[in-house]
C-alpha cells in the first residue's frame, strides 16, 4: 500500500515530490532571531501586561503626566534599575544556565529575592517566574531535574528567563536586547493606559528607549558581583504606596 501511495505521488510530478520531501523532512528548529522575538513579545503569556513597576504610582503622584515626562522615566529606569540591577544579573544567569553552574544560579537567585524592595515587586517577580517556568515546561524545554532545582530557587523572572534565553544559543548582548525591548514595550503599553497618552505617543517614546537599550546593555555587560546593584528608593517607596492606591489598574 505504500508503495503504491508513493508510485502515486511520484507520477505527479516535481510539486508532489517537494510535498512529501517536506512533510517526511526532520522538523526544522526555530531560528534565533525568531526565538529572540518570541520571548520579547508581550504577547507571552507570563503576565507583563498587568504590572507598571512603580509608573502607576508616579502618574498619581503628578511625576509623571505627559509624554515628555513618561519618556524621561522610563529611560531613566532602564538605565538606573534595569541596566545596573536585572539587566546584569540576567546576563550573569545565561552565562551560568549555559554552564549548568547550579551553585552559581542559587547566589544569584537569592541576589534577586533580597532586591526586590517591595511586597508587589516581589510577588511580581515570583508570579512572572512560575508562568515562566510553566511555559517553558508546556514548550517540553526544560526536565524534570530542573524545574526542582527552578523550585528549589524559588523561579524568579530573570532566573526563568534568563533560562529561556540560554537555549536560543544567541550572543550575550542580543539576549539582553531582546529582554529590554520587551521590558520597554510593557512598560509603553502601561503608560499609554495610564497617563493616558495616544499610540503616536506611544511609539515616539518606545523609539527613544530603543535608541538607549544598547548603551544600557553595554553597561550591564560590565558589570560585576560587586558592583551590581538595585539602589532605587524613590521606586520602592512609590511601588510600597502603590500597594494601598485607592484607584488603580495595574498590580504593581
Amino acid at each position: 500500500m505504500i508503495t503504491q501511495i508513493t508510485h502515486t505521488v511520484m507520477c505527479m510530478g516535481p510539486t508532489a515530490n517537494m510535498t512529501i520531501d517536506a512533510a517526511t523532512a526532520a522538523p526544522l528548529s526555530t531560528p534565533v532571531l525568531l526565538q529572540l522575538i518570541w520571548l520579547a513579545s508581550p504577547a507571552l503569556p507570563i503576565g507583563g501586561f498587568s504590572y507598571s513597576e512603580g509608573l502607576e504610582a508616579a502618574i498619581d503622584h503628578g511625576m509623571v503626566h505627559d509624554e515628555h515626562s513618561a519618556a524621561e522615566w522610563l529611560v531613566d529606569q532602564l538605565h538606573l534599575t534595569q541596566s545596573r540591577g536585572d539587566m546584569a544579573v540576567l546576563g550573569q544567569m545565561i552565562t551560568a544556565w549555559k554552564a549548568r553552574d547550579e551553585a552559581r544560579l542559587e547566589a544569584l537567585s537569592q541576589w534577586v529575592h533580597a532586591t526586590r524592595e517591595s511586597a508587589e515587586l516581589r510577588l511580581q517577580s515570583e508570579q512572572m517566574g512560575r508562568s515562566m517556568l510553566e511555559w517553558l515546561r508546556n514548550q517540553n524545554a526544560i526536565d524534570d531535574h530542573t524545574i526542582a532545582m527552578c523550585n528549589r530557587c524559588v523561579p524568579t523572572y530573570p532566573l526563568m528567563f534568563a533560562l529561556a534565553l540560554s537555549r536560543t544559543g544567541a550572543p550575550l548582548d542580543q539576549c539582553l536586547q531582546a529582554y529590554a525591548f520587551g521590558w520597554a514595550e510593557n512598560m509603553v503599553q502601561a503608560a499609554i493606559k495610564s497617563v493616558p497618552l495616544g499610540q503616536n505617543s506611544g511609539q515616539r517614546i518606545l523609539t527613544k528607549l530603543a535608541q538607549h537599550i544598547a548603551p544600557a546593555v553595554s553597561n550591564a555587560l560590565q558589570v560585576t558581583d560587586d558592583t551590581r546593584q538595585a539602589f532605587s528608593p524613590m521606586l520602592a517607596i512609590l511601588s510600597a504606596q502603590h500597594e494601598t492606591q485607592y484607584s488603580r489598574l495595574f498590580r504593581s
